[in-house]
Order: structure tokens, then C-alpha cells, then sequence
């Protein structure tokens, strides 16, 4: 009994999360749509990846928001660095994770918001302000799109999957031979970017997804959305992910259909 009664608690703590997070990402989403389409002054980074003021902007007030409810937490934002401690309760965001297709008018770039724990992610949350999508998930909870319940594929067949295979350039020059093997599998396959193919794989849509080059602000919000539709996330060897993780990761509508793209991704 007390077992249960802590379980519902710890539950009813994510829920809270995820419906807090759930707001912010709203107020945010107003922000991303005022500056989507409009002449930007774009800064490359160290890494030449590209930021604009929409990210900076909407990351200072998502800090200020979660700093405002949760002052105890720590804040790990992709544009402004660590506020506070990365080992206790901890909150991660992308502001705009594809700031490239933000730039270029593309509508596929999302918003990323993710809760750890001492280490292990416990919810995230994939805002997709231009399409008006927030996908939710957390450890308990239901994966759900705009508050609706959602559940991945379930395929098992990798010979009748549909594959999305993100960042295709980087495979392309650093891994040559996993993408000619991606490129033979599955039913469908198609080239993609970002968070988005992630969230359609939670939703039942695409079976299997191949990612490469990401930092932990790019996968620590979408693993627990897949997780808790059903699905699998790892990186390439099976390895659950963490903030210590590297940047290739796959995630896959079964566990039968994870081992075989497991086995693609290292022969």
C-alpha cells in the first residue's frame, strides 16, 4: 500500500509537470509564431550551428517561468548554459530545435522542454508551434498529442517499417556505410531533420527513426514522449539516455523492430 501511495504521488508530481510544461510551451509557441517568416539577424556558434533572437528570447522566459514556480531546480538551456546544480531535480530546453528550418521558413522545427530527476529523465515535452502540436510523455503517464492519447505503430517487421533517417549530410560524410545500409531497409524511408519524426513516430506514423549528430537538449525531451506511447529510444549500442549520452540515438515503434535496426546501425 505504501508502495502504491508513493508511486501515485510520484505520478501525480508528473502530471503536474507536464501540465506546467504544457502552458509554458503555449506562451513560448506565441513568441516562435511572431518571429517565424521574418528577416532575422542569424549568429553562428563555435559548432556553426545558427541562433537567432527567437532562441535566446524564448529560452530567457521559459527560464524565467520555471525559475518562478520551480526555484530549486536547476536550468540547462542549449543557448545560455547551466543555472544551478545538473544533479538534482533539472530542466533542459532547446528553444528551437531546428533553428536552420526556422531560418529557412520551414514550418518542422519544435520546441523541446525536458524534466530529470537525479539523473534519469522522468518527462519531456516536443512543441511544434507552427502546426499547433504538443506531444507530452512522461514515467506513469500516457504519451499524449494536444492532450489526446497516443501509441506508437507497434510494427515488428523492419522489412515493412517506415524508416526516417535524420540528419542524412552528416551520415553521409562520417557514416557512409550506415547510411547505404538504412538506405536498403525497411518498406519507406525518408529524409528528415529535428525533433518532429520522433513525435510521428509516438503518434503512430513512422515506425523507426535513425538520429545522428545531437547534443542531450535534442533527445532527452523526446525520449519519454516515445517511451511512454510504447516505444523504444536508446542510442546505437542500446544504451538508455542520458545527459552523459552521445549524439546517435534511434528510436523504434517495438522492441523486436529496435533490435533490428540495432543490428543495422552496428553489423
Amino acid at each position: 500500500m505504501k508502495n502504491d501511495l508513493k508511486l501515485n504521488a510520484q505520478v501525480g508530481e508528473l502530471e503536474q509537470i507536464l501540465n506546467d510544461a504544457e502552458n509554458w510551451a503555449r506562451e513560448a509557441g506565441v513568441l516562435a509564431k511572431k518571429y517565424f517568416r521574418q528577416t532575422h539577424r542569424v549568429e553562428f556558434k563555435s559548432d556553426e550551428s545558427p541562433v537567432t533572437v527567437a532562441d535566446k528570447l524564448i529560452e530567457h522566459e521559459l527560464k524565467k517561468a520555471i525559475a518562478a514556480k520551480y526555484p530549486e531546480d536547476g536550468i540547462f538551456g542549449e543557448e545560455s548554459g547551466v543555472d544551478g546544480s545538473l544533479t538534482e531535480n533539472l530542466w533542459i530546453i532547446d528553444p528551437i530545435d531546428g533553428t536552420r528550418s526556422f531560418i529557412s521558413g520551414n514550418p518542422f522545427f519544435g520546441l523541446l522542454l525536458a524534466y530529470v530527476k537525479q539523473g534519469v529523465v522522468q518527462g519531456g515535452l516536443i512543441s511544434m508551434p507552427i502546426l499547433d502540436e504538443i506531444y507530452c510523455g512522461a514515467k506513469g503517464c500516457p504519451s499524449t498529442c494536444n492532450g489526446k492519447p497516443i501509441r506508437v505503430s507497434g510494427q515488428t517487421n523492419i522489412d515493412d517499417a517506415i524508416i526516417y533517417i535524420n540528419e542524412g549530410d552528416k551520415l553521409i560524410a562520417e557514416q557512409p556505410q550506415v547510411l547505404d545500409r538504412l538506405l536498403k531497409a525497411g518498406k519507406t524511408r525518408r529524409f528528415s531533420y529535428d525533433c518532429y519524426p520522433h513525435a510521428l513516430l509516438s503518434a503512430g506514423h513512422v515506425d523507426c527513426v535513425v538520429d545522428y549528430g545531437l547534443k542531450p537538449y535534442d533527445f532527452l525531451a523526446v525520449s519519454p514522449v516515445v517511451e511512454a506511447a510504447g516505444g523504444i529510444m536508446t542510442d546505437w549500442q542500446g544504451n538508455p539516455l542520458t545527459l552523459s549520452s552521445g549524439g546517435a540515438v534511434v528510436s523504434s515503434a517495438s522492441a523486436q523492430l529496435h533490435d533490428d535496426a540495432l543490428q543495422l546501425l552496428n553489423p
